[in-house]
């Protein structure tokens, strides 16, 4: 039985030392945000199933959009790291360009647990007004947030 829980654990620890390797100390916000595009995609479908509006070219659809939303996710922190390169090869202070991939990262998990919420809600789950209303500030800051730093930019 020894054997099995070294084998799991050596797994495991083999499995974290990928994921932190390839996605950086913070892999779980990754990870989570795959989690969640798993949860849209499957409320999506009880929707689709509750409302009798099935179809296949619509999932997959949704499929290629969570694809996409990988592929925005890769060129914002491309760019963030770039830049900052850049930025540092040159000698000029690019570091704020660092925040652009979490920027992105962050509006896309808001958006996935909106869709989430939305799709509950269609198939009558009862979904506390705190919770909803919680994800519109923290979008709204988001985008304030990237508004800020835009006017920033404009009054240099």
């Amino acid at each position: 039985m020894d054997k099995i829980f070294v084998k799991i654990n050596l797994l495991w620890a083999g499995v974290l030392t990928f994921l932190t390797s390839a996605l950086g100390a913070y892999w779980y916000i990754f990870a989570a945000f795959m989690v969640l595009n798993v949860a849209d995609f499957l409320t999506g479908i009880a929707k689709a199933k509750y409302g009798n509006s099935e179809n296949s070219n619509k999932g997959a659809k949704g499929v290629v959009k969570k694809l996409g939303y990988w592929i925005v996710i890769f060129i914002a922190f491309f760019i963030s790291y770039t830049f900052n390169d850049i930025g540092n090869i040159i000698g000029i202070d690019l570091g704020i360009s660092a925040f652009i991939g979490w920027f992105v990262l962050a509006t896309f998990i808001v958006n996935e647990i909106r869709s989430i919420i939305e799709n509950l809600v269609e198939i009558g789950v009862d979904v506390p007004d705190f919770l909803t209303k919680g994800l519109e500030v923290a979008s709204k800051k988001l985008d304030g947030a990237m508004n800020e730093g835009d006017n920033n930019e404009n009054n240099k």
